[in-house]
């Protein structure tokens, strides 16, 4: 960072206001800039969507934009298209420049900015349209403001007010945000869409590693394809011929890390995971998992909730859960991926339908006839250090994306208040 705006940075975040700048209600800004609601830069006060229930996807229908449909990014989530079937549509379709705001609920303040490329919608109830004018706001800078902190803080204490999660017409209308010239702000949308390019790219790339680590798993685990030198027969196995269920109740209370089952992570620390306590104050009933074992959501596993704890002495599950540890003829690693692949959470929902258990779930004793093909040691080994390589190549560019999603967020956050100004 330049030592002009850090200098700059430091005089504003103690409340000290530099030359060529001015200070605001809403915070130091550049002389010539404006502080404007949203309700002056808008051609008319927020619309609310259309109050009807979704329909299965048909072509010949509106496509149908609820609140589930967008994702922590503010885009269109389109693996779950739906329909709308109304009489009066036609006004609620979303035109270029129009920009959603979520108005009730655990997402409240998330916004969506319309994409042509997203094709015709039509919007749902529980949003709010605002339609920029586009000789005042870019409807990118306001995309942008709305994933600032700024805005975050503002969503906060404008839900609080009602007492549950919700903001009205009315209240988004009175947000408030610095507004420049408009070839400045046009400037400022430009260069930040070069990021979002950039981090679209690396979540296509990330997906496409995804779905061919998929692909080499399923074949690889189930024979369609054998590693060089290995041509031995594989023989079939049930799951209690090559494991035991473990119950270690955590009768004296130890404090061990309590951990959390995911669906594509397997366990993971629960506190780390969730950022809060989801967990008992009392672990005296949690199940101990040791090293080397297994632990799977015994009413969840047909999510896939099943993991393998290699990375703690000790660490504490939910009684609900079901432990289980394999004898020497199994590498972990291996049987891991294996239990986690598509075929095999298809099987563990066949047998939850088919179970006779009054109390519910998949448990050891229908979960241990699970039948499985095996190849010898050295064959599962050399297959799971393909999987495990795949694996933390993915990882890898996760990490990656994560850093450019900081290093955007914080060009984003000097550029929107005017810390950092574009030639």
């Amino acid at each position: 960072m330049k030592s002009e705006i850090k200098k700059r940075l430091e005089m504003i975040r103690r409340g000290e206001v530099p030359a060529g700048y001015k200070k605001t209600k809403e915070g130091i800004i550049p002389k010539e800039w404006e502080i404007k609601s949203l309700a002056e830069c808008c051609y008319e006060k927020g619309m609310y969507g259309i109050n009807a229930p979704a329909v299965e996807y048909d072509e010949t229908l509106p496509l149908y934009l609820r609140i589930t449909d967008i994702d922590e990014y503010g885009r269109f989530n389109k693996s779950r298209k739906v329909s709308v079937k109304c009489s009066d549509c036609n006004k609620y379709y979303l035109n270029d420049g129009d920009i959603l705001f979520t108005r009730t609920g655990s997402t409240t303040g998330k916004a969506y900015l319309y994409n042509e490329k997203d094709g015709a919608i039509v919007f749902a109830g529980f949003l709010i349209k605002f339609s920029p004018k586009k000789n005042v706001l870019n409807p990118k800078i306001l995309k942008l403001y709305s994933e600032t902190a700024k805005y975050w803080e503002w969503v906060k204490v404008m839900s609080a007010r009602s007492g549950q999660p919700g903001i009205n017409s009315e209240q988004y209308s009175e947000l408030k945000m610095p507004v420049m010239k408009l070839t400045e702000q046009n400037k400022i949308a430009e260069f930040l869409s070069c990021w979002d390019e950039i981090i679209e790219k690396y979540e296509k790339l990330i997906e496409l590693k995804k779905e061919q680590k998929k692909g080499l798993a399923y074949k690889l685990l189930t024979g369609k394809i054998r590693l060089a030198n290995f041509k031995g027969k594989w023989q079939s196995k049930h799951m209690h011929e090559i494991a035991n269920e473990i119950t270690i109740i955590n009768r004296q209370s130890k404090e061990f890390t309590v951990l959390s089952c995911t669906k594509y992570s397997g366990l993971v620390p629960s506190l780390e995971y969730f950022g809060r306590k989801v967990f008992s104050n009392d672990v005296s009933k949690y199940k101990i998992v040791p090293r080397n074992s297994f632990a799977y959501a015994t009413n969840h596993i047909e999510e896939g909730s099943i993991g393998y704890q290699n990375k703690y002495e000790n660490a504490l599950i939910s009684p609900m859960y079901t432990v289980f540890k394999t004898n020497s003829e199994i590498n972990n690693d291996y049987l891991h991926f294996l239990l986690k692949t598509d075929f095999m959470i298809n099987e563990y929902k066949k047998r939850m339908e088919g179970s006779i258990d009054r109390r519910g779930g998949l448990r050891w004793n229908n979960f241990s006839k699970i039948k499985l093909a095996f190849p010898s040691c050295q064959e599962q080994e050399a297959i799971a250090k393909i999987l495990t390589t795949a694996d933390k190549e993915i990882e890898l560019l996760e990490k990656e994306l994560e850093m450019i999603k900081e290093q955007k967020n914080g060009l984003m956050e000097l550029l929107l208040t005017g810390i950092v100004r574009v030639k």
